[in-house]
């Protein structure tokens, strides 16, 4: 990886005077503190290195960052071409990208064996049931992966981790880029990125990408269409203070892509042979998904001395679904024919965030503090009228579907639903260096998390109210040889939106991870090495109720522990490699059913192993020519939690390359193609299963100026 990176833009966080008198209090107490005399940790970003922010919300190099993340770069995009979030992430170590298959309703990936949040420039990107975002991955500067428990800093999180998308911003020189792509299934995409200062000055600078694409897919008669439009600007407000606006639409229409077969005629032929990945068990002219996003939002940060900076991000989410998608319930006796059931969804997310941070930074003789104040605010609703029909059209013949005999669902079968979360978080972090060698980082957070559910139709609902303390902490030791080894603890909670079988709400789950590892990052070596092993606890997880199967406890339990080994480095001037392995083993540690304890968690590989590599022709004939390719490796995994082999899906390997020519100093061609072999496999099954991406085929013409 080259070590001149762009540095990641801050992840501010904005005050709530208007929510509390408690975050009032710390928003003019932190004020007050804003004097110092040394110079403050948000000028001193160094551009010869990778710099994160999601980690510790403060910029600070990768190799100095006592816990495991990862960062995927807008080249790394660009050369693997990655047209969604989980094939930009599908070389990262400890990831499982797109563990459902081939989607388009929403990003999916698992880290270290759980869930993970997805955020937008450091802010939450809201997610609850089909209310979901898919992100244009053409939108993106970057993508940082910070792994395991984070609700010290980010509040309430799955323990998998965090996803942080950071969208391109304004350029100080003149950027300018025409794409045209062409690709199989009838792939068509024109996309635009332009970027400059607005004035002589240049004070003020703009960026617009854009991109409008028509995309069949692998399932006949299937496809999405997408609108995608992105204007930012950014303005110096003076030497100490910055303003940048951003802003994104995205409109997709079109179909819900992924097939919830079951294992029979997937996993397991029948007589007659298997179900093709090109099938839909659907209604393709009833079926549909179209979702519009919006956001809008402002990045603000303000240096008050050398000393004490302030910054702050807000957003405004809106999302529109309309969703209609058939699924599988059940195989006939013949196994041919199989019924269905109808999942509806039409309604309106809306959700925003705010969030302030202030950073001091002080340096004594032998010790340097960069002390991090914080209270965070989100806010989320949901109108939504929606139907499950268990019940759905005539059985389907899954090898010579017939489709049409269905009944549409009717206005008396939808209810109406209303969704609130809130949750409003203080937090504190403190990041001390001692003679430049020894660092210890050490936080702690409280949140308030809010929640409503309520029936509009049936006059029915729950309510939560939970409050919890977080705490994590991590000691490195940066050695002159480049060897950074490194301790760390983090903690998580997310509530358990359902009732007990008395109406009561259960507590939330809880995570804490225990990690050690060793970066290396030595002078004069152009790459990053990184090894880590780690384990998660989860608990209060719920199991079936031994008294009641209907109804659920509170009483297990699930463990994740394993390694992972991750590096990118220059093996020559021209020649880069990227390797990545992860062994994660993720058991049910306790549960009412004893079958179940001891075994790996459903969806979860043991084993991964990733491996890219490409390589820069310079001189010659082959001057401007980039040759690349990697291998993807997934070992087995099982889909229900006893391990049965009815659900064990085999481990598969998937080769992917590409190659990019420069023509002139402003044309440029690019072929890509994922799947090279044209696999057909089944990614995962969870009672239903998912086939995978089959052979991608994209051909890129770029024109610069």
């Amino acid at each position: 990886m080259s070590r001149s990176h762009a540095v990641a833009p801050r992840l501010a966080y904005p005050s709530l005077f208007q929510r509390t008198t408690l975050a009032s209090a710390v928003f003019l107490a932190c004020t007050s503190l804003a004097h110092g005399e040394t110079e403050s940790i948000e000028t001193q970003q160094a551009d010869t290195i990778v710099v994160v922010s999601t980690a510790l919300k403060v910029a600070t190099p990768l190799a100095e960052t006592p816990r495991s993340a990862s960062k995927v770069e807008r080249e790394d995009m660009n050369l693997r071409n990655a047209q969604t979030i989980p094939e930009a992430l599908n070389y990262t170590a400890g990831v499982l990208a797109a563990p459902y298959g081939a989607d388009n309703k929403a990003d999916w990936l698992k880290s270290r064996g759980f869930d993970q949040s997805f955020y937008r420039d450091g802010l939450r990107l809201f997610s609850e049931g089909f209310y979901t975002w898919q992100i244009e991955p053409f939108g993106l500067e970057s993508i940082e992966v910070l792994k395991g428990p984070a609700s010290t800093l980010y509040g309430q999180t799955p323990p998998g981790g965090i996803i942080n998308e950071v969208s391109k911003r304004p350029t100080d020189e003149p950027y300018h880029q025409l794409q045209l792509q062409a690709g199989n299934w009838d792939r068509k995409q024109i996309a635009i990125d332009t970027s400059g200062p607005l004035n002589e000055q240049g004070d003020i600078r703009y960026r617009v990408v854009g991109l409008i694409h028509d995309n069949g897919s692998q399932v006949h008669r299937l496809g999405t269409d997408r609108y995608y439009l992105a204007p930012s600007l950014a303005i110096d407000l003076g030497d100490d203070t910055q303003l940048t606006l951003l802003s994104s639409f995205q409109k997709d229409t079109g179909d819900p892509l992924a097939q919830f077969w079951l294992p029979t005629g997937t996993l397991h032929d029948t007589q007659y042979g298997e179900v093709g990945s090109d099938k839909t068990v659907g209604e393709p002219d009833y079926d549909r998904l179209n979702r519009s996003q919006l956001m809008l939002g402002y990045e603000f940060d303000h240096r008050f001395n050398d000393t004490w900076s302030f910054a702050q991000n807000f957003r405004y989410n809106h999302l529109d679904l309309d969703l209609r998608t058939t699924y599988g319930l059940s195989v006939n006796d013949e196994q041919r024919t199989i019924n269905r059931g109808l999942t509806y969804r039409d309604g309106t997310a809306r959700d925003y965030t705010i969030d302030n941070r202030f950073v001091g930074h002080w340096r004594g003789d032998r010790l340097e503090h960069t002390l991090l104040l914080g209270v965070d605010y989100q806010h989320l609703d949901i109108d939504s009228r929606e139907a499950d029909a268990y019940s759905f059209g005539a059985p389907l013949d899954m090898y010579d579907p017939d489709y049409g005999n269905y009944t549409p669902v009717q206005s008396s079968d939808i209810i109406r639903r209303d969704i609130t979360r809130e949750q409003l978080g203080l937090y504190v972090q403190d990041e001390i260096r001692l003679d430049d060698r020894w660092v210890a980082t050490v936080g702690t957070r409280y949140d308030h998390a809010k929640a409503d559910n309520d029936n509009r139709t049936a006059g029915t609902g729950f309510s939560l109210d939970d409050e919890e303390m977080s705490w994590s902490a991590g000691l490195m030791y940066l050695a002159d040889n480049g060897l950074s080894p490194y301790i760390s603890y983090s903690e998580s909670f997310e509530p358990t939106a359902s009732t007990d079988i008395n109406g009561n709400a259960y507590e939330p789950t809880t995570a804490k991870q225990y990690e050690a590892g060793v970066k290396y990052a030595p002078e004069g070596f152009d790459g990053f090495l990184s090894a880590a092993v780690f384990e998660i606890h989860q608990d209060n997880l719920l199991t079936t109720d031994p008294q009641n199967p209907y109804y659920q406890v509170q009483t297990g339990e699930a463990r994740s522990r394993g390694v992972e080994l991750e590096g990118t480095a220059y093996v020559t001037d021209q020649w880069k490699l990227h390797v990545a392995y992860t062994y994660t083993e993720a058991e049910q540690r306790k549960s009412t059913n004893e079958d179940y304890i001891g075994k790996q968690l459903p969806l979860i590989p043991k084993h991964q192993a990733k491996l890219w590599s490409d390589y820069s022709f310079e001189g010659g004939a082959a001057e401007g020519l980039v040759v690349g390719g990697g291998v993807r490796y997934v070992g087995h995994s099982y889909g229900d939690q006893d391990n049965s082999s009815e659900y064990r899906v085999g481990s598969y390997a998937l080769l992917d390359a590409m190659a990019r020519y420069q023509l002139d100093e402003n044309w440029q061609l690019q072929l890509n193609v994922d799947n090279l072999t044209d696999r057909e496999y089944v990614a995962s099954c969870n009672y239903y299963c998912y086939y995978g991406q089959r052979r991608s085929i994209l051909t890129t013409v770029s024109y610069n100026w």
